[in-house]
């Protein structure tokens, strides 16, 4: 569709098979409830009160973040067939989408980081990773997740859209709407390529460089002690591998003009999920402390709720 004047709205015209309706959703639903979980033990359960699980909950937190920027606009559309969002709705979506996934990798970096001091510096453990340090730890990601998007976001408004309004695919990626700017945006695909590079790569060498170290001090450990150190790092590398993998393809699918349209949205929306969906799944499922959290909680809601049953006064016939 075109347009004679400036845009004010932008038509999603990406996958409109309805098919996919119960996919998103369940998959959206399945990402609010074990997130929230997450959330709820690390906060209630004093035994969960480390470092570690600090920043697992706050990736919690932004992995709900990251998938309420698209997922409940995503469902909307699939269930009304209203395709039509604003020129702003465009832009917050694209700002909280592309922010809380550079959030995302701040805050693994930083767990990287606490694995690193608990297996090779254990003595000083404690000392290091204070309350403080997360805190700030976890500020420091949330900033940094703005700030290195800002440039490609500042430049992305400034843009003058004035001629075809349509988007192709299910929410406003950067990418695909900034192409429809009636200017040439050739600077803007280098800024953002240089934005690629330092939001993956950067923290990607530096999650590399922990686990280097890790693998250095671990050799020099007994047996046992290397089964142990391995288990508490592997939850974070097969999330770490999961959301960088998925990250490269669809850079990759957008880098590569012959790539199938309908397939670059399905790497997409997968990307857009699947960390999300997977996190909870494979932190409860490798993880003996949360195991037992899962079981506590589980017994404080039994036993409340036969206390209450125990407590309502019985009605005599």
């Amino acid at each position: 569709m075109n347009t004679s004047g400036p845009v004010e709205f932008f038509i999603l015209d990406g996958l409109k098979e309805k098919y996919i309706l119960p996919f998103v959703f369940t998959a959206y639903i399945s990402i609010l409830s074990g997130n929230s979980v997450i959330i709820y033990l690390v906060r209630t359960d004093p035994k969960l009160n480390t470092p570690m699980y600090f920043f697992l909950h706050f990736l919690s937190f932004n992995d709900i973040v990251f998938t309420s920027a698209t997922m409940p606009n995503m469902l909307f559309m699939l269930l009304t067939g209203v395709r039509t969002i604003s020129k702003t709705g465009c832009l917050l979506q694209m700002f909280f989408f592309l922010s809380s996934g550079g959030t995302g990798r701040g805050l693994l970096t930083m767990m990287a980081f606490d694995r690193y001091v608990a297996i090779c510096n254990p003595l000083r453990y404690t000392t290091i990773m204070t309350r403080r340090l997360c805190v700030l730890s976890v500020f420091g990601s949330w900033v940094f997740g703005i700030v290195i998007l800002l440039p490609s976001f500042i430049w992305a408004t400034l843009l003058p859209y004035c001629g075809p309004n349509v988007v192709k695919h299910l929410f406003c990626d950067h990418s695909s709407a900034v192409v429809l700017a009636c200017t040439d945006t050739t600077r803007n695909g280098v800024l953002s390529l240089t934005v690629v590079v330092v939001f993956l790569v950067g923290t990607f060498i530096f999650i590399l460089t922990s686990y280097i170290c890790i693998c250095k001090s671990v050799s020099k450990m007994s047996r046992a002690d290397q089964l142990k150190a391995f288990g508490t790092c592997v939850s974070h590398l097969i999330v770490v591998c999961i959301s960088y993998v998925s990250a490269v393809f669809v850079y990759v699918s957008y880098r590569v003009a012959k790539f199938d349209p309908d397939v670059r949205i399905i790497i997409a929306v997968l990307y857009s999920m699947l960390t999300p969906l997977l996190n909870p799944i494979i932190y409860s499922l490798r993880n003996k402390e949360l195991h037992d959290a899962i079981k506590r909680a589980f017994g404080k809601f039994t036993t409340a709720s036969k206390e209450t049953r125990k407590t309502v006064p019985s009605i005599s016939k």
